[in-house]
């Protein structure tokens, strides 16, 4: 298990406005997360921090291992977009383990 990714911004808006584009090093985040934490026996796994310099705060974003099949099939197409094809395969290898026993 490693430890999440920290990503830093001014404000919570610049971090909202991140998340509305899409921006890949938030999927980039989410995603290795869930891929160094499918075999936790944790019901919940922090993904993300979210350091806003404004507000002089961290926001700490987890994510319930139920939700990991879907949200890995989301972020899946981020990689392709990015012909990260090793990368896809790996996504794909760990949604097809989430998803055989449901």
């Amino acid at each position: 298990m490693s430890k999440p990714k920290e990503i830093e911004v001014r404000s919570m808006d610049e971090f909202r406005d991140l998340v509305d584009k899409k921006h890949f090093s938030i999927s980039q985040a989410i995603v290795g997360s869930i891929l160094s934490n499918l075999k936790t026996r944790k019901k919940n796994v922090h993904v993300l921090s979210v350091k806003c310099i404004d507000e002089n705060t961290i926001f700490d974003i987890t994510l319930e291992k139920n939700n990991f099949p879907d949200t890995l099939k989301e972020n899946i197409k981020y990689f392709e977009d990015r012909e990260m094809y090793e990368e896809c395969a790996e996504i794909q290898k760990a949604i097809n383990s989430l998803t055989k026993n449901v």
